[in-house]
């Protein structure tokens, strides 16, 4: 099964609670977190992984 990334937006401004991306097995085993940015703000230093 492809790999589940869940992540939540820290920033106070922001109204996006959590979002979850699924990606294919070609996607480098090395990325995380800080290679996206909040879909709603845009901002890249406010994401965290949520730990399940």
């Amino acid at each position: 099964m492809p790999a589940t990334l869940e992540v939540k937006c820290t920033s106070e401004d922001c109204e996006l609670d959590m979002f979850e991306m699924h990606y294919t097995y070609d996607m480098p085993d090395d990325v995380g977190v800080a290679d996206f940015q909040c879909p709603y703000c845009r901002e890249t230093e406010t994401l965290q992984e949520i730990e399940l």
